[in-house]
């Protein structure tokens, strides 16, 4: 049974577990920093805004996390330390600057009264197991918003990009990026979806 909640009514013990869903969806694209999933779980326990995130569990475990917000509010808070700790110096260093800009760019594109839904990630052992499709519709039948935005999705994720469609989600903005080869994706994908 799929059951969804916010993140911050499952109290601090389960912050590692929900952690370590956000890590394993985001691994690639911090395979900089590590390889290791627990590594990075360790790591990134501190800068999780809880009481953003939102959470489905399957039989009581994490499964999926997003974040919804009116695209303002920031999801994580990293700080120096943790990062430093888990990742080393250097790579700590690297880390804490990449998750502030590219993570925690405040979109400029959101409509007034919109509400962005991000940080979609499924735990490896739960994908295509309706953890996310769950997730994401109870996101969407939330009180007071009519217009749903996900932003930046590479056009390389396939996986996540089909779901989007499949609850009604549009494209409404490409940007093409620089250094294609190297980054493994051509475009940021933007989704809207209108009640």
């Amino acid at each position: 049974m799929i059951t969804v909640t916010r993140a911050d009514t499952l109290g601090e013990g389960a912050r590692r577990r929900v952690t370590e869903v956000f890590a394993s969806g985001f691994a690639e694209d911090f395979s900089f920093f590590s390889k290791d999933v627990g590594a990075l779980t360790d790591a990134f326990a501190h800068m999780l805004v809880l009481d953003r995130f939102h959470v489905a569990r399957v039989d009581g475990e994490p499964a999926a996390v997003a974040t919804l917000t009116s695209g303002a509010e920031q999801c994580l808070a990293p700080k120096w330390a943790p990062l430093r700790r888990h990742l080393g110096l250097l790579r700590g260093t690297i880390c804490y600057f990449v998750v502030r800009k590219h993570f925690m760019a405040v979109s400029t594109t959101v409509p007034e009264g919109a509400a962005e839904i991000g940080f979609v990630a499924t735990a490896p052992e739960h994908q295509r197991r309706g953890a996310a499709t769950a997730l994401l519709r109870q996101l969407i039948a939330t009180p007071g918003f009519r217009t749903f935005v996900l932003e930046q999705i590479k056009d390389t994720n396939e996986g996540a990009l089909s779901l989007y469609r499949k609850l009604g989600f549009s494209e409404y903005r490409r940007v093409p990026q620089k250094h294609t080869a190297r980054a493994g994706f051509t475009a940021y994908v933007s989704m809207r979806l209108d009640l």
